[in-house]
This record gives structure tokens, sequence and C-alpha cells, in this order.
């Protein structure tokens, strides 16, 4: 099992001596680039395997299965896709809390929790007959998505790879982005195969005893440079408190807001194109094209690696989603504008996922970044998990034009907030005095 590691959290850097991980005491191997790229290849592969499983069996699940498991519940399919809106809820709920646990017990072991509650609400499912066991089993898989989704998975990176951690995270998300594709042909295989209620036991199964062992056997060790403790709590821009809970807020609301679009607009898109004269089968296509030009954005953020700005690559994809709206708000509909819209704003919301996971990382130290990552998870989920429902209530009610509209004013919004954010670093940099 990894170590227990005690990050401190964020208000207490100055009061309390640093507090390492156990295995931190440990010496710390050369840093030659075959052993680091070992490493990482290690935190990578074991990551991407429990997050494929964890997304696939908990999110991605209802695309496949919620129509099938509907009418053996006698619940009506908007209750059986409420279990989204619950688990987002949960997640948002449970993230503050989440964020301490990393701090005091290290990620790997948040992780395995998240297997077991994971595993808990699968079986829930299995066994569910109502309404009851229904809720049930959604809590506790909202409650497994806050343990084991994201930032616990960015978290267990950064304690391996400290301040380097760019590139394993882009690298994580390109396996990440793939979860739906993988998980829904297999898990329409298996329903038509033994039925619904045995695929929930193997997705139980896969938590169990994939996910868990990985989690607790297979992650390397944190490292952290325990011969100079301050680096270890150097943040990367030195703000002070007080611009510190600015820049906090700054990226709460530029993630919280752009989320609450993508997400939003993601079970609306093929009805907006459809509304702008695409075919059913033109639509379709865009459709599945937005998750390919996404994946492809996720990959250049891989290839720049630490030469990537995380603050920039948001004002980028921001402004790249504000562009793709005014575009379909100012130019007639027509094949080649839907074309154009989706190529600008599948490639900014990609560019914007990934910037949403690093733009901690660039602000604060990599002993915060749990703690951060977690917080921030509380807006962002109930954005999630609220969002469809405002976009859907909009486009049926005042059309795509009112939809697209919308878009347009909270990217913009946006928008703003990370140029706020690119302003109050420019100032701390700037009060940084020059050594002599």
């Amino acid at each position: 099992m990894s170590s227990t590691c005690h990050f401190q959290p964020a208000g207490l850097a100055a009061t309390r001596p640093p507090v390492f991980c156990s295995s931190m005491r440990q010496s710390i191997p050369p840093p030659m680039s075959a052993s680091f790229s070992l490493r990482s290849a290690q935190t990578v592969a074991v990551l991407a395997v429990t997050q494929l499983i964890g997304w696939g069996t908990s999110f991605d699940m209802l695309g496949v299965m919620g129509r099938v498991i509907a009418p053996d519940l006698g619940l009506p399919n908007e209750v059986v896709f409420g279990g989204l809106t619950i688990m987002m809820v949960v997640s948002a709920i449970a993230g503050p809390a989440t964020g301490r646990w990393l701090g005091r017990y290290g990620a790997a072991r948040v992780l395995a929790a998240a297997s077991i509650t994971f595993t808990i609400g699968l079986l829930l499912l299995a066994a569910a007959n109502g309404i009851v066991l229904y809720v049930l089993a959604w809590i506790a898989i909202g409650a497994g998505g806050a343990f084991g989704l994201s930032a616990s998975c960015y978290t267990a990176v950064v304690e391996r790879e400290g301040a380097g951690s760019k590139r394993v995270i882009a690298i994580l998300m390109l396996f990440t982005g793939l979860s739906g594709a993988i998980f829904w042909p297999a898990l329409s295989l298996l329903n038509e195969t033994v039925g619904w209620r045995l695929t929930f036991l193997i997705c139980a199964a896969l938590q169990l005893f994939i996910c868990l062992p990985l989690h607790l056997f297979a992650l390397p060790k944190p490292i952290a440079r325990h011969t100079d403790g301050a680096a270890v709590q150097a943040a990367p821009v030195p703000l002070s408190p007080k611009a510190q809970r600015k820049a906090f807020l700054l990226i709460a609301a530029a993630t919280t807001v752009s989320t609450f679009v993508t997400f939003g607009l993601s079970p609306s898109l093929l009805e907006i194109f459809r509304q702008s004269g695409a075919s059913p089968a033109l639509a379709l296509q865009l459709g599945s094209a937005r998750g390919v030009i996404g994946i492809s954005a996720r990959f250049m953020d891989m290839l720049l690696g630490k030469r990537g700005n995380p603050i920039l690559s948001a004002a980028m994809g921001v402004s790249l989603m504000v562009s793709s709206f005014l575009l379909m708000l100012a130019v007639p509909a027509s094949t080649p504008l839907l074309i154009i819209f989706i190529l600008l704003y599948g490639f900014g919301s990609g560019v914007m996922t990934v910037a949403r996971a690093l733009l901690p990382l660039a602000l604060f130290s990599p002993r915060e970044y749990g703690l951060q990552s977690a917080r921030l998870s509380l807006p962002q989920n109930l954005a999630n998990a609220f969002a469809p429902v405002v976009f859907t209530a909009i486009l049926d009610r005042a059309g795509a034009g009112m939809a697209i509209a919308t878009c347009a004013a909270l990217a913009t919004m946006s928008l703003g907030f990370v140029l706020m954010l690119m302003t109050l670093v420019r100032g701390a940099r700037a009060s940084i005095p020059l050594l002599p």
C-alpha cells in the first residue's frame, strides 16, 4: 500500500512545520530520465485503468443502461437518468471533505475508499427493485465519484510527479476521454448476454478486484524533496493570502461557468444542430466529431508538457468557445457553418477541460493541489448536476438561438474571469524584487 501522506492544508503553511509522508523520509531516486519515465509510466498505467473503469461504471453507464433498467424498476426514464444528478450533487457536497482526506491520508487511500464505495453502489444497483434502492445506489456512486474521479486521481499524480505533473495529467485525460467509447459497447454486449443485473455485478467486481488492488499496491510511492522543505511548499506564483483567495475565487468562477456551458450543451447539441437545419445523420456526425476534436486538444496539451501554461490555455479555450457561439449567432445556418462551429467549440472545450485540471497546479503548491482541486469540485459538480436541465428547458421553450446566445454570454463571462486571473498573476510576478 502507498504510505500515508499528511499534506498540510493551505491555511496552516505559515503556522506549522512541514509534515511529510513516511516514504518522503526515504532517499529519493536520482533524477535520471529513465527512472522518471518508468515511474510516470507506472502511474499512468495504473490510473488510466482505474479511471476508465471508474467513469465507465458510473457516469457513462446510464447512456447505455438507463432505458434498459427503467421498465424493470417501474420508473420513468427521467427519474432513472436523475441518478446522474444525484451523483453530481453528492460528489459536490463531498468535495471539501475529500480535499481534507487527501491531505491527511494521501491519494492512494482515498482512491481505494472510492473503489469500495463504487462497489457498494453498483451492488445496490444490481439489487434495486424500486426507487429507494436506486436512489441509495446513486448516493453511494456519487460519494465514490468524489473520492475516486478527477481530483483524487490528479492529486495522486501530483504526489508522485510534483510540479512536473502537467504532462502526466494530460496523458491521463486522453484515456478518460475514451471511457464512453470503451464501456458503451462493452456494457451493451454484457446486457444482451447476461442481463442488466449481472452486468452491474460485473462492474462491481471490476471495482473490487481490479481497481482496489491497483490503488493499494500498484501505484509508485509519493516523492518529495525532503532535503528542502520549502521547495515542497513553494507555490509557482508568489501570492499573498488575500491574493490567493482571490485567485481561487476567479478559478472557481471561470471553471464553473465554463463547465456549466459544456456540460449543459452536451446532451442538447444534436437538437441544436437539427434546429439549425442539419439532417439527423449530419447532426450525429457532428456530435461524434466533437469528442474526437476534444481529445485532439488534450493531445496538444500533452505534447506541450511543462512548456504549457494552464492560464493561457484557459484563455485560448474559452476564446474559441466564445468565437464559435458568436459565429452561430451572426452567420445564417448552413452545413459549412456547423462544421466550423464544431471545430472551434470542440477544440476550445477540449483545451478548457485540460486547463480546469491544471489551473490549481499553476497557482498553488503541489502540497495544496488536492485540497484546492477538491474545493473547486463543489461548484463545478453542482453546475454539472443542473446545467443539462437548464439548457434543455431553454432549448425546448425558446429555441436554439436563445440557447446559443446564453452560451455566448456565459462563455464571455468565463473569459472575463480568466483575464482577471491573468492580470492578478502578472501583478504578483511584477512585484517580485529583482536580484542585484
